[in-house]
């Protein structure tokens, strides 16, 4: 019988190439002492080459983006692996830990980034918030950040995305939330996967067809980053379009259906479905 740790794992394994954001990039609890405050900017006057441009952000993020992509992989081995061992764990429980070994490699792996492009975090914190107040004129710095706070939201279950200090402190609470049955969630996810995976082996046709070899390190890390956004989204808005779900309602039911027997077999199902797509399209795993 699929217990609560092999559906969590087939989510996590799902969502190798969703997003995921820094701990104060995709923290809503953060104080208002800690909080970015756009009009408290310093006196000092900085030269053009000490400012963090727009593309040192995106630069950046990035390279979070590829590091913790590897660690999210890591953690969903180890589930796997916990459930191998007839280990049960409660939902909650092991939602906490994987927010917590997340953010533990997350805070070595940023430290380590910031020093190689040599940036502070409270300036690499405010630039980033001053983009992310334009996003129609930085829209690259809204798709990284956006792309960083996804897969955060999918390891720790925390609404996030989309979410800035600004919009924080203006937010009224969100819309009513949809309760969906083990029957709904099973279609959603089948749905889900289906579309993620679809649009995951478009991409590498488009690399296919343009001669990019996804051997290759550099290109399959560009495949993985146009991947993570472009799948995420498509997979998200057919949700959305044919059966008007959001993924906080979609992870909510994967917290409450999981001890269901079918849908632990149908997530388990689906991702082995589609590594197999994956494989057979030439993409590595």
């Amino acid at each position: 019988m699929p217990s609560s740790t092999t559906t969590l794992a087939a989510v996590a394994a799902g969502c190798t190439l969703l997003a995921y954001g820094a701990s104060r990039l995709t923290s809503k609890s953060a104080t208002t002492s800690t909080d970015l405050a756009l009009t408290d900017l310093d006196d000092e006057i900085l030269s053009e080459e000490d400012c963090i441009s727009s593309d040192d952000v995106v630069a950046i993020f990035d390279k979070l983006f590829l590091a913790m992509q590897n660690v999210v992989v890591q953690l969903s081995q180890q589930v796997q692996q916990i459930q191998m061992s007839g280990q049960m764990i409660p939902e909650a429980q092991l939602r906490g830990l994987l927010k917590a070994e997340f953010e533990r490699a997350l805070v070595a792996c940023q430290a380590q980034v910031f020093e190689e492009n040599d940036v502070d975090a409270d300036c690499l914190e405010e630039a980033t918030w001053e983009f992310m107040e334009e996003p129609d004129k930085y829209p690259k710095v809204k798709r990284v950040v956006e792309r960083f706070q996804k897969l955060y939201e999918s390891m720790s279950g925390e609404d996030v995305v989309g979410w800035t200090p600004s919009k924080g402190k203006n937010t009224t609470g969100g819309g009513a939330k949809k309760e969906l049955s083990a029957e709904e969630l099973i279609k959603a996810a089948t749905l889900y996967f289906e579309t993620l995976t679809e649009k995951m082996v478009d991409i590498a046709k488009e690399y296919k067809a343009a001669e990019k070899d996804l051997k290759d390190p550099k290109v399959s890390q560009q495949y993985q980053m146009e991947a993570s956004s472009d799948a995420n989204d498509a997979a998200e808005e057919k949700l959305k379009s044919e059966m008007d779900i959001v993924m906080s309602d979609f992870r909510a039911a994967v917290d409450k259906h999981s001890r269901v027997p079918a849908v632990g077999q149908t997530l388990g199902m689906l991702q082995i479905k589609q590594q197999q797509e994956l494989m057979a399209a030439g993409v590595p795993m």
